[in-house]
């Protein structure tokens, strides 16, 4: 294995930094992922410092990563230390469930967040993250983000801001890229110190270096983003959610498998070939769903094999696989109409991109330079912004 040159914050609280939480009475918001470089829980890394563990709170998918997508995830118990402590969810069936109640922090006089990111916009931990430290701060308690790196590196955006106000969701709550190229630290923060809360940075990383230089173990954040080349093309494939496409769930290889029964692989490769997308190769596939979208249904599609992470463009890409999906089987492939992350008025594509243009280009038979397009204006929007929210 490759030395581990990165230190997520959670070690450096709980070692350099454990002033903060000794003796101090702790509600931890984390998940599977929150562990140290040797995989130790963050509770138990907490303990250790001298903190006292009063509730762990869940996102969605839950502590363990069981629950999959939009699945509303129970309370409990967790065993830390001898004593059984309240385990708390943050991803029920309502939108109320997303902010943590009274009961959840009883006794709390810090949360403490640790959760992994994936570098996406639509990644629903860094939102849970945020309303749970809004909810913290009036309520009188102090917030500390035990910052990670983000696993697909911090110099390379794309996309930008533009999400409308009719479109906000737990979807879009940041306004900022769909590959946004910050850390869920900088995320919550916001550009703007925010008085009872203090974000615990990373070690040794910089934002040139994506999860495999910054040579951190990889554990899945949720049950669908099982290894970091998902992570990878995540920041586009997402945009499939929006579709009646299989994005691959119920495969071993959620995201980067995408198609339907109604499609031909091999027309879709020969019709997006000529785009030239860099970094990547479509291969065309035939695969069987064991559970989600055509759930026991053969589909046919491609898989997208990244060859240059420095080069492949993951919203382009995956643009140019809705496009080509569209112009080619017609009404067949529609739009997803039932209720997405707690909103049944707005198409959930709608959501996803933060508003109507994509849907409309596509609908519209446009052109696939122009859809590709679409991100140009807001990704030089951004670069003016996106230094203030930098903390590396």
């Amino acid at each position: 294995m490759e030395a581990v040159r990165a230190v997520p914050g959670i070690e450096v609280l709980a070692g350099r930094e454990a002033r903060l939480v000794r003796g101090r009475r702790v509600a931890l918001l984390a998940h599977a992922a929150s562990v140290s470089r040797e995989l130790v829980p963050a509770w138990r890394l907490l303990e250790a410092a001298g903190a006292r563990i009063e509730s762990v709170l869940a996102p969605e998918h839950g502590l363990f990563g069981e629950a999959q997508d939009m699945e509303a995830v129970e309370a409990g118990t967790i065993r830390i230390g001898g004593r059984e402590v309240p385990l708390r969810s943050l991803y029920g069936s309502d939108a109320a469930s997303l902010a943590p109640k009274a009961e959840d922090l009883a006794g709390a006089e810090v949360l403490v967040v640790d959760l992994a990111d994936v570098g996406a916009r639509y990644y629903t931990f860094a939102a849970t993250a945020d309303i749970a430290a809004r909810s913290c701060l009036e309520a009188g308690i102090d917030v500390i983000v035990a910052d990670r790196p983000n696993p697909l590196g911090g110099a390379i955006h794309e996309g930008g801001p533009g999400i409308g106000a009719a479109y906000r969701s737990f979807v879009g709550h940041f306004d900022v890229p769909q590959r946004h190229a910050l850390t869920l630290g900088e995320l919550v923060r916001g550009g703007a110190d925010r008085d009872g809360m203090r974000v615990v940075p990373a070690e040794g990383w910089s934002r040139d270096e994506d999860h495999e230089r910054a040579g951190l173990p990889w554990v899945a954040p949720s049950p669908n983003i099982p290894c970091p080349e998902t992570a990878l093309v995540y920041p586009g494939a997402c945009l499939v959610e929006g579709t009646n496409l299989s994005e691959g769930r119920g495969t071993t290889r959620p995201f980067e498998t995408v198609g339907a029964p109604f499609i031909d692989g091999e027309d879709l490769a020969r019709l997006i070939e000529p785009l030239g997308l860099a970094g990547a190769l479509l291969r065309p596939v035939r695969f069987r769903p064991t559970f989600h979208k055509h759930s026991g249904v053969v589909c046919s599609g491609v898989f997208v094999h990244v060859t240059d992470r420095e080069r492949f463009r993951p919203l382009r890409t995956y643009l140019a696989i809705l496009w080509a999906a569209a112009r080619l089987s017609g009404e067949r492939m529609c739009w997803r109409s039932d209720a997405y992350e707690f909103r049944d008025d707005v198409p959930a594509i709608d959501l996803l991109w933060g508003g109507p243009r994509l849907r409309e280009a596509i609908d519209s038979g446009g052109a696939a330079a122009d859809v590709m397009a679409l991100p140009d204006a807001a990704e030089r929007e951004w670069i003016d912004r996106r230094d203030g929210f930098h903390l590396y």
